[in-house]
C-alpha cells in the first residue's frame, strides 16, 4: 500500500482548563486513535497558538475558562480559522448555554455529564459535516428556537455577564471572579450592577435566589 493510499487522520484540538478533565477525555478519544490525533490546550490563548502552528479539523472547546471564554474562542475560530469545526463540551445542561454556543459558531454541543456515552458519536458526526446536540438538550433547544417555549429573562445578559452571574450564584466573591476571569474587581462590580439592572433585581440576595431557581450555579466544574 502506498503512503497516499493510507487515510489521513483528523486533527483534534482539545481545549479545557482542567487537566484531569483533559486526561479523561483524551483517554476516551485515544481509544479511536486510528481515526484522529489529539492535541491539548489548557487555555484559549494556547489553543489559538496551536491553531496557528498546525492544521486541525475540529476543536473540542469548554465553554467556561479563565481569561478568554470558550464562546470568545469560538468566535475567533470562526473568523480566523473557518475550516475548523467546533464541538462544545460543557458542564451546563441549560439550553441557554447551547443556544449561545451555536450563535457563536459551534457545530455541536455535548454536556460533560453525557460525554462518556456521546462524545465519540458527536465528534464523528461533526467531522462528517453534521450538527450534534446532547439528546437531553435537543428537545428544549428546539422548543426555544421555534418559540414554543419562552426564553428566560437572563437570556438578555451578555456572555460575560452570564458567566459572572453564574459565579456569583455559586458563591464566588467578586475578587475571586476577577482573578479567575482576568478582570479587574471594578469590572466585575460593573457587570454585577448591569445584571441587577437588566433582571430588575433589587440586591445580591435576589440575584442569588433567581440564579438558584434557574439552576445557574457553577457547580464547581466548568
Amino acid at each position: 500500500m502506498n503512503a497516499s493510499d493510507v487515510p489521513s487522520r483528523h486533527g483534534l484540538l482539545l481545549v479545557d482548563d482542567h487537566a484531569i478533565v483533559r486526561e479523561g477525555l483524551k483517554r476516551l478519544l485515544d481509544s479511536m486513535s486510528s481515526e484522529w490525533t489529539v492535541t491539548e490546550a489548557s487555555t484559549a490563548f494556547e489553543a489559538l497558538d496551536a491553531l496557528r502552528a498546525q492544521r486541525f479539523d475540529l476543536a473540542i472547546v469548554d465553554v467556561s475558562m479563565p481569561g478568554m471564554s470558550g464562546l470568545e474562542l469560538m468566535q475567533r475560530i470562526r473568523t480566523n480559522f473557518p475550516g475548523v469545526k467546533v464541538l462544545v463540551l460543557s458542564a451546563h445542561a441549560e439550553e441557554q448555554y447551547a443556544l449561545r454556543a451555536f450563535k457563536a459558531g459551534a457545530n455541536g454541543y455535548v454536556t460533560k455529564e453525557t460525554a462518556a456515552t456521546e462524545l465519540l458519536a458527536a465528534v464523528r458526526k461533526v467531522l462528517q459535516g453534521g450538527t450534534y446536540v446532547s439528546t437531553s438538550l435537543a428537545e428544549r433547544v428546539v422548543q426555544q428556537l421555534s418559540g414554543r417555549s419562552l426564553s428566560p429573562t437572563h437570556s438578555i445578559l451578555s456572555d460575560r455577564e452570564l458567566d459572572v452571574f453564574r459565579r456569583l450564584v455559586a458563591g464566588e466573591r467578586p475578587t475571586d471572579i476577577a482573578l479567575t476571569l482576568h478582570l479587574s474587581v471594578k469590572t466585575v462590580s460593573t457587570h454585577k450592577s448591569r445584571i441587577l439592572e437588566k433582571l430588575n433585581l433589587p440586591n445580591t440576595a435576589a440575584l442569588i435566589r433567581y440564579g438558584l431557581e434557574h439552576n445557574l450555579e457553577d457547580g464547581g466544574s466548568n
